[in-house]
Order: structure tokens, then sequence, then C-alpha cells
């Protein structure tokens, strides 16, 4: 399992379907968008997922904690849609996890861009930190999202590659001993936008950019 050179024929290879109709017609959409993504950015990208083949090759698995500073929006965007990547292309053995350098909480729009994309969304609990959960496939346990510490116990604890999501937290936090690799894939903050006329599509856009590279990476996985 987590083979990432399957034959041609092996149903590995072939991507899965998500029974969440709106989610699998906007994953098909952003699959032809790879051509969006500029070369110095797909040479990080293609990096990524040699670090993730790696972590395969000589543990069976690969973890994956996406981090950013506050853990409340990029850092969930890019947990969510890697774990799906992971699932749409079939490649196993995968798990992403996020944590942020400090706690706040997980940003309702950044739910709600994913509820936009076709994740049916649950809200857990309420309070200053909410508890959401985002189901891609009715098979497959939904995936859990609140604003935590990289270093979380919710969250592996070492051995695991460290998305930084934010060029703040790749700055304030240079180094982390308990990750076997590290990697900057920083996007642009849509709290920017926040209570403006542009919030929806921002998020929307954001969501969509972390989505699209995310494949990316594991579209190169299975074709390796």
């Amino acid at each position: 399992d987590g083979l990432l050179q399957p034959s041609p024929d092996s149903p590995t290879n072939k991507s899965k379907k998500m029974a969440i109709q709106p989610l699998e017609n906007y994953i098909l959409g952003v699959q032809a968008e790879f051509d969006r993504i500029p070369p110095d950015r797909s040479s990080v990208l293609d990096q990524l997922a040699a670090y993730i083949q790696n972590r395969l090759n000589q543990s069976g698995k690969a973890d994956v904690v996406c981090i950013c500073t506050h853990n409340s929006r990029r850092s969930h965007l890019a947990q969510v849609w890697a774990q799906v990547a992971a699932y749409h292309y079939g490649i196993k053995n995968i798990n992403a996890y996020s944590g942020g350098t400090e706690v706040s909480a997980l940003n309702p729009m950044a739910t709600h861009a994913l509820e936009k994309a076709g994740f049916a969304v649950q809200k857990l609990s309420t309070g200053i930190n909410p508890v959401y959960a985002f189901k891609y496939h009715p098979d497959e346990p939904a995936l859990i999202g609140f604003s935590k510490t990289y270093d979380d116990p919710f969250n592996v604890q070492n051995g695991f590659i460290a998305v930084m999501t934010c060029s703040h937290a790749d700055e304030n936090c240079p180094f982390i001993p308990t990750a076997a690799q590290r990697i900057s894939l920083s996007y642009d903050d849509p709290k920017d936008y926040d209570g403006t006329p542009q919030q929806e599509e921002k998020y929307a856009e954001r969501c969509r950019d972390i989505a699209r590279e995310m494949l990316y990476v594991f579209s190169k996985m299975i074709k390796s």
C-alpha cells in the first residue's frame, strides 16, 4: 500500500469519484487548471511530492502537517485538500493535519469556502474555538477542523512533513525539531479582505488555489 509506481491498469492509477457530486465537479474543474501553476511554484510542489513519496517508501505512510500562524484559514484549507487529493488519486496511508504557532479559531469564511466547493460541513461545537467536520465521501471519516498548535496532541508528533502555508509562520518558526522535512508553500492571506465586498470571492479564490496545488502534488506522485 502507498506505492507510487502502479501499473497502468492498476486501480490505484485511476482517480476515485467523490460521492458528493458538486465536489466531484469542483475537482474536475480544478484539475483542468494545472497549467496555471507557474514553473517556479510547480518546482516547489514537485519537491513536496518527492518528500511524500520518500516518507511512503521509508515508513509505509506519510504524515503532513500544514502550518500557519493562527491555524485559522490557509493551513486548514491545505490540510483538507491534501487529504482529499490523496483519496482522489488513490494514494493510501496519507494523513493530513494542520496547526499553528498559536491558537485562534477556524475562520467561518474558510469553512464557507469549503462548503461552496462541495464539502458537507457540520459544526460540532460552539464557543470561541468551534470544531467542524468536513465530509467528502460517505464511506470515509470526516476531517476534523479546529484551531490548535502544530504540536497539539490531536496531531502526529514526529516524523512528519511540515508544510508552511504562510510566510509569518515560516519566518517565526524556523526550526521544527520533530519534523522529518519542511517546505515553504506560502499563500496570500484572505484575511486581508475580511469585511470587504471582495471577502467571499477572495476566500473562494484561495480555496481554489490551494485545491489546485494539492491535487497537482498527488497527480505528480501517481505519474512518477
